[in-house]
């Protein structure tokens, strides 16, 4: 998936508006999810489960500019019952701009806590699975 920093995504100053962190990390995350073969609207037509931001930090270390070429780290830390921890970097040449720990709730379409879909947990537990780490560079 090609993702460069665009106008859109930067302020007056040229540097990446720090919201638009949260839309690249939620690229990254949809990313990883599609390489272990769970596209989120496959997982939802077959378990009703949807995913949402439960909690995060960020810590904003250098900032992103117009026209950077950057790269999305998304390694999964812990998977609970209903709950995925993840340890998100945003980089650039390897230096990380941005650190985000992002914990992710299982629900039902009612709002509901609902246990993550075990072909997913079997997928992100693994050894043999591809890598739950998944970099996204810019072209």
């Amino acid at each position: 998936m090609p993702l460069r920093v665009f106008y859109e995504d930067t302020d007056a100053a040229g540097i990446v508006y720090y919201a638009n962190y949260l839309k690249f990390v939620e690229r990254g995350r949809t990313e990883m999810m599609r390489e272990l073969g769970f596209a989120h609207s496959g997982i939802i037509a077959e378990s009703g489960v949807v995913f949402t931001v439960r909690r995060l930090t960020a810590d904003s270390r250098q900032p992103a500019r117009l026209d950077d070429l950057l790269s999305i780290e998304t390694p999964v830390v812990e998977i609970a019952g209903a709950t995925l921890l993840l340890d998100q970097r945003v980089c650039r040449d390897g230096a990380v701009l941005v650190a985000l720990d992002v914990l992710v709730a299982c629900i039902g379409q009612d709002g509901r806590p609902r246990r993550v879909p075990p072909a997913l947990r079997v997928a992100l537990e693994a050894p043999a699975s591809p890598s739950p780490l998944i970099v996204l560079k810019t072209p």
